[in-house]
């Protein structure tokens, strides 16, 4: 997925980063993805640690992560089930199709009729499977990770759900057809939570702290709501031209609440070693994290210049600055 703040491109420079502070060998270690997103930087030191503990508020992030982490021994036949999905008759009048299609009257245009009437179609089945006890909690999370990541490659987006294209763009006008997510498989443990931050630190302990908190006044839940509609599946009103639901607003995207916050993660954090991505356009300057970071052991900071996110080529294009600077900020704990 195109995802604001996606470390992909910096995971191998973060995992670098880590390994020279902690040591290459991490198999003992309980790594701790708090902001995970989708759970890329999980995704990456997964197969290296003893355990992985993801969390992230938003709901597609949980399904995301409960299959890339926590999913880590064989499902069998699920091909089968991918199979059956995208086979299965059209149903016509399912909660995306009614107030997500153009074709509904909605006046909404984030997936064309034909997609959105699939998603509703398979995320039903899906439902009706795991309410019957037909699937467990493995295959209904690596289905429902598939059909978020199916769906967003067809979605009619400049990227983000913050609003819709006028016309169906090219790669929206394809039929959406159900691709397995796949998971690493291996003989450990992982969990994955959907808590507030400040509250899961004071109840988990681990070695390596990875913080990749939200820089400004983004809010995941309004850019990625159509994501939460998709694996929540519940009814509601949508709201206004862009069919919002309720969403969360993070205390990490407000300049006044920011500093407190990010300390008091800090400070409650049972990890030896904390990690912090964030870059120069972020509500806190360096000097408040590190003004901060310095107070609970030993600090230390690297860069790296990266190009920035592109919601589309034009707005890049016209973007005062096409690269910006990642910092990764680095504390080693004392007294943790």
């Amino acid at each position: 997925m195109n995802y604001i703040g996606s470390k992909l491109k910096l995971s191998s420079w973060i995992e670098e980063e880590v390994k020279k502070v902690v040591g290459n060998d991490l198999s003992q270690k309980v790594f701790c993805d708090m902001f995970a997103g989708t759970g890329i930087i999980g995704r990456t030191f997964k197969k290296d640690v003893k355990q992985v503990i993801s969390n992230d508020l938003e709901h597609y992030s949980l399904v995301l992560n409960k299959n890339y982490i926590q999913n880590h021994e064989a499902i069998a036949d699920k091909e089968k089930y991918i199979q059956e999905l995208n086979n299965l008759p059209l149903i016509e009048n399912g909660f995306i199709y009614q107030n997500y299609c153009i074709g509904s009257g909605s006046e909404r245009q984030y997936f064309s009729d034909e997609n959105g009437k699939k998603i509703d179609t398979i995320r039903t089945k899906i439902k009706e499977w795991k309410q019957s006890d037909k699937i467990n909690d493995s295959l209904y999370y690596f289905l429902l990770a598939s059909l978020v990541e199916s769906a967003d490659k067809v979605a009619n987006t400049a990227s983000v759900y913050s609003a819709f294209l006028k016309d169906i763009k090219k790669s929206a006008s394809k039929a959406l057809v159900l691709e397995a997510a796949p998971f690493i498989e291996d003989d450990s443990l992982h969990l994955v939570f959907n808590k507030d931050s400040n509250e899961l630190i004071k109840e988990i302990s681990g070695d390596i702290l990875y913080l990749d908190p939200p820089y400004n006044q983004r809010q995941y839940s309004a850019y990625y709501h159509l994501l939460n509609t998709i694996t929540q599946y519940d009814e509601f009103t949508p709201k206004g031209k862009t069919g919002l639901r309720k969403y969360n607003r993070s205390d990490y995207s407000k300049k006044q609440k920011v500093c407190n916050s990010f300390e008091d993660l800090i400070k409650n954090a049972k990890f030896e070693y904390i990690f912090l991505s964030y870059n120069n356009e972020g509500l806190m300057s360096e000097y408040e994290v590190k003004n901060i970071m310095q107070k609970y052991g030993k600090y230390s900071l690297v860069q790296k210049e990266y190009q920035r996110f592109k919601v589309n080529k034009t707005q890049n294009r016209n973007h005062k600055a096409n690269k910006t600077f990642e910092s990764l900020h680095i504390l080693v704990k004392d007294n943790f």
